[in-house]
């Protein structure tokens, strides 16, 4: 089991997030702690309400929502829904939160099962959680408690699987001029080719030019363009072409146009288990802010959800 836990300045935005998730089908209201009634009996405004009329006992505390995230690995999806929330009402009495009013959400919109758990900071008698290294002490004790008690998978165990699978790619930078450029060339493909999920030429040579490597088929009036020929070339430190161009038919696993157009065509539909997964990273990394896009990118990295040449644009 892999936990997130983030705090925020509003709890109607964190609600908000979970429900429309449930408007969308994607999402259910499994349990509640704290709470007067059974969720099955509340609307939006209850649920909510409870929330507020606690946080009026400390209206100093700016930062007063927390959302939680229970991350299984993908072989548990069958957990039954009194388990999880069993797992739900154990983590929070763990981490001191036993006492408050949250909601538990049952995710459906990623590869991997996992819930959500929406509280807040001040306590019935006004006084504030301190959350300070909650992550790092309360949450972890209660992660590996919680693993052994209920037979889950182990966060280690999972982080393992993911970095074997997510690996960046293992090669030196191909430099003009200090390898063998055909050698540097084939090493670099031989390495991202299986690894990246590309679905078009920008997108393969995204990753590429990290290693100083372009696939390039000319312009449009050229031979090798009208011919469906596909070049590689070295680039240099400041990402110019240098070098002789090598025609892709020279290399021994023949990295042609007609062999990645058709490596393309097969990666999209293997990044279709990920598309979920990583638009609700970005909705969870936008949902209490709006971050830098440097920010937003280290942000997913921390999450491990850049699963493929994924590109995020300003809009």
């Amino acid at each position: 089991m892999v936990t997130v836990i983030k705090t925020g300045h509003s709890v109607h935005r964190i609600l908000n997030y979970n429900e429309n998730k449930v408007k969308q089908g994607v999402a259910e209201c499994i349990g509640a702690g704290n709470y007067p009634v059974d969720v099955d009996k509340m609307d939006v405004t209850m649920k909510l309400n409870r929330l507020l009329k606690q946080l009026e006992l400390n209206e100093n505390v700016t930062r007063s929502s927390v959302h939680v995230s229970l991350n299984f690995h993908a072989s548990e999806s069958h957990l039954p829904k009194e388990k999880l929330l069993a797992i739900a009402e154990d983590y929070m009495e763990k981490i001191g939160f036993g006492g408050q009013p949250y909601l538990v959400y049952q995710h459906h919109d990623a590869a991997h099962p996992h819930i959500h758990l929406v509280s807040i900071k001040v306590r019935p008698d006004g006084t504030r959680i301190d959350m300070n290294n909650i992550g790092r002490n309360q949450s972890e004790q209660a992660r590996k408690a919680i693993e052994k008690e209920f037979g889950l998978v182990v966060a280690e165990e999972q982080k393992r699987q993911q970095k074997n699978q997510l690996k960046p790619v293992s090669v030196a930078k191909a430099m003009y001029g200090k390898s063998a450029t055909k050698l540097a060339i084939q090493n670099v493909l031989q390495s991202v080719l299986p690894q990246y999920r590309a679905t078009s030429l920008p997108e393969l040579n995204a990753v590429l030019k990290q290693y100083n490597v372009l696939a390039q088929r000319g312009n449009e009036n050229s031979r090798v363009y009208r011919h469906k020929g596909l070049l590689y070339r070295i680039l240099d430190t400041d990402g110019k072409p240098v070098g002789v161009p090598i025609k892709a038919s020279l290399f021994y696993n023949k990295p042609t146009l007609q062999f990645l157009e058709e490596k393309f065509k097969e990666n999209v539909a293997k990044r279709l288990p990920y598309k979920a997964r990583i638009k609700n990273a970005i909705d969870l990394a936008l949902l209490n802010n709006k971050p830098r896009l440097p920010d937003l990118i280290k942000e997913l990295k921390n999450r491990g959800s850049m699963l493929s040449c994924v590109r995020i644009k300003k809009i």
